[in-house]
């Protein structure tokens, strides 16, 4: 039978004492209460026998043995006491609280008892689960220390060529700082990763430790802060204790901004327990001299809200930048997350890396596991090149529905709009062509287009005009078809009113309004915002700027699909009966020949000639022929 928990025995030594100190504490109560008048009159009747007085308390019994109890407006006095005993009425007094000698003694005993007990009880609660030290350890680091090295080395590491070289620095100082101190160089004491979400930062923080083969010591920004004043900055102190002690090693700080935001911004002006915290972090970092073989590095995805003094020389004083790999980077960082998984012979990692641009590791790493998944959903051994392109469409737009219900007509409104969207990027010299187009269902598309996608630094003006197009085409489509217009259009809207805007405000793309900066945008790994820096009147120029601008793409692409009008049909029919077309399939009806090229015809079986066995004639001729 298990045992109550130790708060059961708590909870019930409490009540115990408070029914102890109710029954001990107070005196017995003896029957029911008289009125002060009723006690009055059986004193002067003569039918009291005994009385007690404690303070204001009066209790005793009558002649008939009866108990009674009763109030006095304050304590009689000597004289009326006396007339009491006069009457030949027994008369004791009693000091208030005194009619237990073990009172004064049981209640502080049980409360001392109960104060031990849940010290005990608390300090032991949860040492061991890693929490450094149980419930009355909350000054302590909740710091994880690897005392091993990691696992994880540079070779673990793809996509991120510049920042490991970067890094080989700080492991030759950890592997050999004696070369350093003979110079009397100082090595950065602190690295501060910054990135997009999921492209490694931590990752290529083991991976600094396991090439140094020193001890990882990681917590997280929110670890810091509570609501108890002074916990952070003793944690931080605890933290670099723990340091000290395992040097030289790596301290690793996720999420830093959780703890290093700009100070001044609490409200009202105070300072609170995150600035506490800071202001600790500060000092840490500059009490490491040169001879301390500690690196500190941090992670973050809002290098902008950090405070400036984390930021100077001697603190965070190396910058490295994790950003979103290249082509060749996202090949690399496949065939390192491929490891362990069968893959067939059809699969080419390059191509699954050319139309994932702007894939970080861990997209990367998810859209393999999602293949693996549904290969082994399929009951395949081995995953395919359906199976991967399958689950980069799963990562980017969600899983298809399949099992959604659309009327012949939605289908037809979709396929039209998504063949107009893959006509303009086939046709238009500028577009970026076509990769695949489906009317399957997924998220919230009904279909999509995914483009043939090249990384350029530099979008050229024409480029910009024809991605506008691109995006109006479906619109147009729908228009040129059904002389009617949907709902289907809004995202596409959206994309090309942001194209247009920015081509205005921020890239100088327009005549009328030249080479000058009307907004200012803000950009953060975790997205941008615009900060408007122009009148009322500038916002309306460029508003109709931007219609105009809009309204001419528009026209340009209906009148290409106009010009093209039996291509459009081709295509719409294709996807109404395949439902997906990828580039392959796409060219061949743009240029009218089946979606699919024929199969190629069956060799029919040669007859196997048969054996005929002659029929014997009684007298022995033979009777038949071949």
């Amino acid at each position: 039978m298990q045992r109550p928990p130790l708060v059961v025995w708590i909870l019930l030594l409490v009540v115990l004492a408070a029914a102890s100190a109710f029954v001990l504490g107070s005196p017995q109560r003896l029957g029911g209460a008289l009125p002060y008048s009723t006690f009055l009159s059986e004193i002067e009747a003569g039918r009291v026998t005994e009385v007690v007085i404690e303070g204001n308390r009066i209790e005793g019994h009558l002649a008939d043995g009866s108990a009674f109890v009763t109030f006095a407006p304050a304590p009689p006095e000597t004289q009326v006491v006396r007339s009491w005993a006069e009457r030949g009425i027994e008369v004791r007094v009693r000091p208030p609280g005194g009619s237990s000698p073990w009172v004064g003694l049981l209640v502080p005993l049980l409360a001392v008892g109960l104060l031990v007990l849940g010290f005990w009880y608390f300090s032991r609660n949860g040492r061991g689960a890693g929490d450094s030290g149980g419930a009355f350890g909350f000054t302590k680091s909740r710091a994880r220390v690897l005392s091993e090295a990691p696992k994880v080395t540079f070779k673990d590491v793809a996509g991120a060529e510049e920042a490991k070289e970067e890094l080989k620095e700080i492991v030759e100082f950890l592997k050999h700082p004696e070369r350093f101190h003979r110079m009397g160089a100082r090595i950065p004491k602190g690295v501060l990763l910054v990135g997009p979400p999921g492209s490694g930062k931590t990752h290529i923080a083991r991976a600094v430790a396991g090439e140094a083969r020193v001890p990882f010591i990681t917590a997280s920004g929110s670890d810091f802060v509570e609501m108890f004043v002074g916990v952070g900055a003793a944690r931080v102190r605890d933290l670099f204790e723990t340091a000290r002690r395992h040097a030289p090693c790596i301290i690793f700080i996720d999420e830093i901004d959780a703890v290093g935001r700009k100070r001044g911004l609490a409200v009202g002006g105070g300072n609170d327990e995150r600035e506490q915290t800071l202001n600790q972090l500060l000092v840490e970092l500059d009490g490491f001299t040169k001879e301390t073989n500690i690196i500190v590095m941090a992670a973050t995805n809002r290098p902008d809200v950090l405070d400036p003094a984390l930021l100077r020389p001697g603190r965070f004083d190396r910058q490295i930048e994790i950003g979103a790999p290249d082509v060749k980077g996202r090949e690399e960082i496949l065939k390192i997350h491929a490891r362990g998984k069968p893959l067939a012979p059809d699969v080419d990692l390059a191509v699954v890396a050319r139309r994932t641009p702007g894939f970080v590791g861990a997209d990367l790493e998810n859209l393999l596991n999602e293949a693996a998944l549904l290969a082994a959903r399929e009951g395949r051994r081995e995953i395919t090149m359906a199976d991967l392109d399958e689950a980069a469409d799963r990562v980017m737009m969600g899983p298809a529905k399949k099992s959604m219900v659309l009327t012949e007509r939605d289908k037809r409104i979709t396929a039209f709009h998504e063949a107009g969207h893959a006509l303009a990027a086939h046709f238009l010299e500028h577009a970026e062509g076509v990769h695949k187009v489906t009317i399957v269902p997924r998220a919230r598309a009904l279909g999509f287009m995914m483009p043939a996608r090249e990384e350029l630094l530099h979008w050229t003006k024409k480029r910009l005009l024809d991605q506008i197009a691109v995006a109006l085409a479906g619109r147009a489509a729908e228009e040129l078809v059904f002389d009617d217009v949907t709902t289907g259009a809004e995202n596409d809207f959206r994309q090309a009113t942001g194209l247009a805007r920015r081509m205005i405000t921020e890239w100088g793309m327009h005549p009328e309004f030249g080479t000058v900066a009307y907004a200012e945008r803000e950009e953060s790994y975790l997205g941008g915002y615009e900060n408007r820096r122009y009148s009322e009147a500038t916002a309306r120029r460029i508003d109709e700027a931007v219609k105009e601008l809009i309204s001419e793409q528009y026209a340009r692409v209906k009148a290409l699909l106009t010009e093209n009008r039996e291509v459009l049909d081709r295509v719409a029919e294709a996807l109404l009966e395949y439902e997906t077309l990828t580039a392959e399939m796409f060219q061949r009806v743009v240029r009218g020949e089946p979606a699919e090229p024929a199969a190629p015809p069956k060799e029919a079986p040669q007859a196997e000639k048969r054996r005929v066995i002659p029929k014997i004639k009684p007298g022995g001729g033979a009777l038949g022929g071949a």
